[in-house]
């Protein structure tokens, strides 16, 4: 028995060639390209045969009869019984020049071959997507029935394939539509991504931002069809072996009889994944109800269109993948289930093997395992700017990034501690730039930003770390109105300005740019007696929040790093802050630099993130909870004005108890 396998170096192809060498006898002849014998020849090795039972045929799809010489095809006739065609185009996303070239083309000159070396049956392997998008049930025995072809260029060249296949070969044929293919139910191997793993990097990111338990809310979807590839090679070598000539001239879906829905689909993924699932799915089917053109009109807006577009390319989801999520056909399989009685071969269930194909893809496919994920990979030779830049956070901030390799502009009032940052940078290898100025000056800023666009001619990412805290409550507060402008002044007006100052040289640059606001866990949390504080926090965060669907266009990011309390100078004076749990300056700096890396929203600690969400849920308890802290925890003496008894400030004997009860608390 002798086979002629194209695409035999695929993914479906190289699998169907593993079942003929543990099924069958007799010669494998593969057709590879000129130069590509190295890619059979690993694949021999992968095997675990040799040349004995593999051979090479050296060809091109491209070519009629697949470019071989007459003397070649001689050769062949008589030793093929069985020609297997897989090598096709199976992207959706690919260009309709490509899919052209090697589906239709490429058929047509397989099928050439294929007159020539007359086999005794010719094995094509096509699609459901030569049923088009067909509203309804699309029986085996249906093929000009196809509608909805020009949709997807896809769906056209596997239709004209098919055709060819029908209408062109000369000797029996049969042909094999699969459903949509993905991993080996077995082990989760596949190559590629294609279909339901478009969504993968949606479960992933909600997985990590949300827990298990959050309820979704998404489609339901209609019913998608999905098959292992070791469901389809099985199939495919025992019906392409039936000796019955009743088969010849017959199709074959190769699909799942009780298809699942695409809602259900993305659920037992996420399961798999151990992330939030989507408990209530809205069934599709309602958004039939608003008219066609009325849906278009919405489609077709300008701001409608480029959010769908940055959220799908953010997410690597091509936009035709849309469509499974509608999908129209339904599959009949009376011939396939015919023909694989009594053979035991059936469609594994997706619910018993979805966590093996997530694995595989999380292990091996997905994207982000193939970036660099090192502060050095993202802002190496890139120019990051660090106010407060002289001490505590931002000094470690602006270490940090020098070693990755960033060329750091230093910036706070003091050039004398800057110049000695910049020692310290320069003695271990780095750059730096000492840029002093008043950031509680306006003129100042605009004459910083100026000289750093003037000097430096880009910004990267800009670290507005520079603050102001007061620790005073609002009793005291009454006639200290410049407490509040103060704070407003460095922590907000400061960050403003020089962001409006660079804002609109990272929107011309192609790499856009990345704001970086240091803010305080009290915004989440609303401490006692920061009320100046978090609020300049708060309304830079607020600031920042609104303009970041502004810029996207822009390549512009903006986060926020939510801080607990750090041990710098900054806390110093209220001495009862040395009972509370507090993280060290290079720990508050890893916070920083992690959200160079990655360009989260946000960037908070578990802490922090609870006090958030308490309080949106019961804002009046943790009302009544902050004030047992507050009346725990009085006013220091700095707060009070009493120079006499400054630093001996001390918390109530439960205040301490408590604070040292939080020492155990991990940040």
């Amino acid at each position: 028995m002798g086979y002629f396998v194209t695409g035999a170096t695929g993914f479906i192809g190289g699998q169907l060639v593993e079942r003929l060498l543990a099924n069958r006898t007799g010669t494998i002849y593969c057709l590879v390209r000129d130069g590509s014998e190295g890619k059979l020849e690993e694949r021999i090795k992968e095997w675990g045969t040799t040349k004995r039972r593999i051979k090479p045929v050296i060809g091109d799809l491209s070519e009629p009869k697949l470019g071989l010489p007459n003397a070649r095809i001689k050769e062949l006739k008589g030793d093929v019984d069985h020609v297997f065609h897989l090598a096709a185009v199976y992207d959706m996303t690919a260009s309709d020049e490509a899919l052209h070239e090697a589906n239709v083309e490429g058929t047509r000159h397989v099928v050439e071959f294929v007159n020539a070396v007359q086999p005794r049956l010719f094995h094509h392997v096509s699609s459901i997507a030569a049923a088009g998008r067909f509203p309804g049930t699309f029986r085996e025995d249906m093929f000009d029935e196809a509608e909805g072809l020009d949709a997807n260029p896809y769906f056209r060249t596997k239709h004209e394939s098919e055709r060819i296949a029908r209408d062109e070969c000369d000797v029996p044929w049969r042909v094999y539509r699969p459903g949509i293919v993905i991993g080996d139910s077995r082990t989760g191997e596949i190559d590629k991504i294609d279909g339901p793993y478009y969504f993968f990097k949606l479960v992933q990111r909600l997985r990590d931002m949300l827990p298990q338990w959050f309820p979704l809310i998404g489609l339901e979807g209609r019913r998608i069809n999905i098959v292992p590839v070791d469901f389809v090679v099985d199939a495919l070598d025992h019906i392409a072996h039936l000796d019955e000539q009743r088969w010849d001239g017959k199709v074959f879906h190769l699909v799942d009889e009780d298809p699942y829905r695409a809602g259900q689909v993305i659920n037992l993924f996420a399961e798999a994944a151990h992330g939030p699932r989507f408990q209530m799915r809205i069934d599709s089917a309602a958004l039939d109800l608003i008219p066609k053109n009325a849906k278009k009109l919405m489609g077709s807006l300008p701001p409608v269109r480029n959010a769908k577009r940055a959220v799908l390319g953010d997410l690597g989801i091509p936009e035709d993948v849309l469509g499974y999520i509608n999908w129209p056909t339904k599959y009949d399989r009376r011939n396939t289930a015919e023909a694989l009685e009594g053979s035991g071969i059936e469609v594994p269930r997706l619910e018993d093997y979805a966590w093996r194909i997530w694995d595989h893809w999380e292990r091996h496919l997905d994207p982000d395992l193939h970036k660099d994920r090192s502060l050095a990979g993202r802002i190496r030779d890139r120019i990051v700017i660090v106010t407060g830049a002289s001490d505590g956070i931002g000094k470690e901030v602006a270490l940090q990034a020098a070693d990755a390799g960033a060329h750091v502009l230093l910036v706070s009032r003091t050039r004398e501690k800057l110049e000695a940052v910049k020692a310290e940078i320069e003695e271990a290898g780095g750059t730096a730039s000492v840029h002093p100025c008043d950031l509680s000056d306006m003129e100042d800023v605009a004459r910083l930003a100026d000289e750093i666009i003037d000097e430096h001619g880009r910004i990267d990412v800009l670290v507005n770390n520079a603050g102001r805290s007061i620790r005073r409550s609002v009793k005291l507060s009454y006639d200290r109105f410049h407490d509040y402008e103060r704070t407003m002044q460095l922590n907000y007006f400061g960050a403003i300005r020089l962001i409006l100052k660079l804002l609109p040289v990272m929107a011309k640059q192609e790499s856009g740019g990345h704001i970086i606001n240091v803010s305080s866990i009290g915004v989440q949390t609303n401490t006692p007696r920061f009320s100046a504080y978090v609020a300049s926090k708060a309304a830079l965060d607020a600031f920042s929040r609104c303009i970041a669907s502004e810029v996207i266009d822009d390549g512009v990011h903006l986060t926020a790093v939510y801080m607990p309390l750090v041990r710098t100078k900054m806390i110093a004076p209220t001495k009862m802050y040395d009972y509370f749990p507090a993280i060290s300056p290079e720990e508050a700096a890893d916070m920083v630099c992690s959200a160079m890396i990655d360009r989260p929203k946000k960037v908070a600690t578990g802490l922090g993130s609870f006090g958030e969400v308490a309080y949106a849920v019961a804002p009046k308890v943790v009302d009544q909870v902050l004030h047992m802290g507050y009346k725990m925890f009085p006013e220091s003496s700095a707060a009070k004005g009493d120079d006499a008894k400054k630093g001996e400030d001390k918390a109530s004997s439960e205040g301490l108890a408590f604070a040292h009860l939080l020492k155990g608390v991990h940040w």
